[in-house]
This record gives C-alpha cells, structure tokens and sequence, in this order.
C-alpha cells in the first residue's frame, strides 16, 4: 500500500484487488505458487498479486483520472 495515492478510495481498491488476485490466482501465479513450495511459493504468490494489483490501479488512473 505504500506505492498506491494515500486516499482511503485508493486504499480500499487495492486492499480488495490483492485479495482476489490472491484467492482467485490468475494463470502465472498459480504456476509459480507451485513451482516453488514451502514459504518462499507463498511469497512469490503474495508479490505476483501485488503486482497484478498495482497494474489494475495503474491502468485504471491513467484511463480514468
């Protein structure tokens, strides 16, 4: 959250955009949560949906504000 516009709207975006980015795990992320066991799959899993997330913000800030 340290890289996303400090506004409780932004925020809350991507709170709930890591989340289902995590839950839902789109194709490279359940691939490399895989690849790699233990806690360091987790960790990569955890940095793959902050990344998605991120990407989502971006786009929608530069389309949409």
């Amino acid at each position: 959250l340290a890289l996303v516009p400090d506004h409780p709207w932004w925020q809350a975006a991507a709170f709930c955009l890591f989340r289902a980015f995590d839950i839902l795990k789109p194709a490279p992320i359940r691939q490399m949560e895989q690849r790699f066991k233990g806690g360091f799959g987790v960790m990569v899993d955890d940095l793959l949906a902050a990344g998605y997330t991120l990407l989502v913000l971006a786009l929608f800030k530069r389309v949409f504000v």
